[in-house]
């Protein structure tokens, strides 16, 4: 999944950036209200995490402007501001969840898994698909209750795809979503990443869950055959 972190506080800024990627979040990273719209609006961007306190304009009107644009992606705002009222004012310009500084990593990688998740229709932490089971907070994958080793790009790819079952997901697609913006993307890297996960998902064969729809991508159907 790609975040994008909007906040002018450097240090506290490369704080959450590093723990988001260790988590296995693509993250882009924007420090005024401007360079957040671009990438909001041009970047194929799962969550954001976004501060009131910006050095252009404020956290509460980029959410506005953003909204407007038609951004549908769900956004966290991260502020030292704890009056209600400014947390209502948050909820009503847009933003989906509020969570005040100081904080812990946890709790905002808890509220950040819940609001994807709901986002992408998903109220519960774990994905199933026949006999494949996805933690999504634990990040651990499951198939017939055996425990996967995967990758992290591995895990990556198939959490996406566990997330758009049913839909035709392309090459190019997924690499936007599971690198950020200073990675040099390769779509068929992706390749490799399908090509392995189908023989740790099912080694025989017998009941592949990833599909390929030549020339358009791929797809894990929206229930199992």
């Amino acid at each position: 999944m790609r975040v994008l972190i909007v906040e002018d506080e450097q240090l506290l800024c490369e704080q959450v950036r590093g723990f988001l990627a260790q988590k296995g979040f693509a993250v882009d990273i924007a420090n005024t209200g401007s360079d957040g719209l671009y990438l909001g609006e041009e970047f194929p961007i799962d969550a954001a995490i976004i501060d009131l306190g910006l050095p252009d304009f404020s956290g509460m009107e980029l959410i506005r402007r953003l909204r407007k644009a038609g951004v549908t992606f769900p956004i966290l705002i991260l502020t030292a501001r704890s009056r209600w009222q400014e947390k209502v004012e948050g909820l009503e310009a847009g933003a989906d969840d509020y969570l005040v500084k100081p904080f812990h990593f946890e709790e905002l990688m808890a509220r950040l898994n819940a609001l994807i998740r709901r986002s992408k229709g998903s109220a519960h932490p774990v994905l199933e698909h026949g006999n494949i089971q996805l933690d999504s907070v634990a990040q651990d994958v499951f198939v017939s209750g055996e425990k996967l080793e995967l990758t992290a790009y591995e895990y990556k790819v198939l959490e996406y795809l566990m997330f758009h079952k049913g839909e035709v997901i392309s090459k190019s697609a997924l690499a936007e979503h599971i690198y950020d913006e200073d990675f040099d993307r390769d779509s068929n890297v992706i390749e490799v990443f399908v090509g392995r996960l189908r023989k740790k998902l099912d080694p025989d064969g017998q009941n592949q869950p990833i599909e390929t729809l030549r020339g358009r991508g791929y797809r894990i159907p929206a229930t199992p055959t």
